[in-house]
């Protein structure tokens, strides 16, 4: 490994599925002797969780990718290219072994500038279909991984490789007394988690907090509500909540039967990798892509899985799609149990320096 040329540039952001592959990669490059580096935005998500890190963090100019014709459109483009010549300054001078893009808006101008200066290009592509960073993004990519297989014949014009999803698989080492310890509840009732994403979904928290009464009559709940969003005033034995969790959820999946969720990408195959068999509550098109809806829908059709709109949420669904998961219960198991396609990030890492000495 020349010594001059051991940083690895890392970039995504605009939600914290572009940027959490990104942290887990982190210390496995570090621990390889790389020098990882990451590119993002002024303001966004990506900078607050980078922070952690404490790795070098280079700010640029980046605007919004939209689907839609939009004023906005025209003033983002002088962002993009001003985004272009910053990233291009920080390459210059960073001299990386190679550009890991985990997508979104910001990773377009850094993945440019990459492909001008002759510096390798990897992408990761987590959801089924993919986002339009990733597609603008990969006619200048080294190669483009995909999480699901059916992903690769979206991208035409790239080097393409079906991997399967990258996971931690500490959630593998969860202890159910822990989980106890932590929630204070019984082995004798079931338990019932709910996530509603990394920042937490508004009309999610609003409907448990309304229902709590029903569902603690069969369930103990666990709720993950997101950052500063506990709701104080409720108070019932079979009823926990966290703004966030970090170390201790490999605890709280192991003690819990059945999974609420969003249906992020990283978040669903998390699920599935532990075996917890799932309701589904995707982002509807009129906050999304639609890509939530689409991996939902995968997941379901491969048996992981039952799905709610989210405009049909109400209890009477909810109670009806809980039964259908407890009456075929072991069949949602065993098939979750056929699952075999997850890569550690410590090989993922290594698969990706690997990909770059070629």
């Amino acid at each position: 490994m020349d010594s001059e040329n051991n940083k690895i540039m890392l970039t995504g952001g605009g939600t914290v599925g572009h940027v959490m592959l990104n942290k887990m990669l982190i210390p496995e490059l570090s621990n390889m002797g790389y020098q990882p580096h990451y590119i993002g935005s002024k303001n966004g998500i990506e900078k607050d969780i980078m922070e952690e890190t404490q790795i070098p963090y280079h700010s640029i100019s980046s605007g919004k990718l939209r689907r839609y014709i939009s004023l906005e459109n025209f003033k983002d483009i002088f962002k993009v290219v001003k985004g272009v010549l910053d990233a291009k300054k920080i390459l210059k001078k960073e001299a990386p072994l190679l550009v890991f893009s985990k997508g979104g808006f910001v990773s377009v101008p850094v993945v440019l500038a990459a492909a001008a200066r002759d510096v390798p290009v990897y992408i990761h592509e987590s959801d089924l279909t993919p986002g339009l960073a990733n597609r603008i993004a990969s006619k200048f990519a080294n190669k483009v991984f995909c999480t699901f297989e059916e992903t690769t014949s979206s991208f035409t014009d790239a080097k393409v490789s079906y991997l399967g999803p990258v996971l931690r698989t500490d959630l593998l080492q969860g202890q159910t007394e822990e989980g106890f310890k932590l929630t204070l509840f019984s082995a004798k009732k079931q338990v019932l988690m709910i996530m509603g994403g990394s920042l937490g979904s508004k009309k999610i928290n609003e409907f448990i907090w309304e229902h709590i009464d029903t569902l603690t009559e069969h369930y103990q709940v666990i709720h993950l509500t997101g950052k500063d969003n506990i709701n104080k005033d409720i108070s019932n034995p079979d009823y926990i909540q966290f703004d966030y969790v970090n170390e201790d959820l490999k605890h709280l999946l192991a003690i819990s039967d059945i999974v609420i969720s969003r249906s992020g990408s990283n978040a669903i195959f998390e699920l599935l990798l532990v075996k917890k068999p799932m309701i589904l509550i995707p982002l509807g098109l009129d906050q999304s892509r639609g890509d939530q809806i689409q991996n939902a829908e995968h997941f379901k059709k491969e048996g992981y899985a039952e799905v709610i709109k989210e405009e049909e949420l109400d209890i009477n669904t909810l109670r009806s799609q809980l039964s259908k998961i407890e009456d075929n219960y072991s069949d949602i198991t065993y098939k979750m149990s056929q699952f075999k396609n997850a890569f550690e990030p410590k090989e993922f890492a290594r698969k990706l320096i690997e990909e770059a000495s070629k």
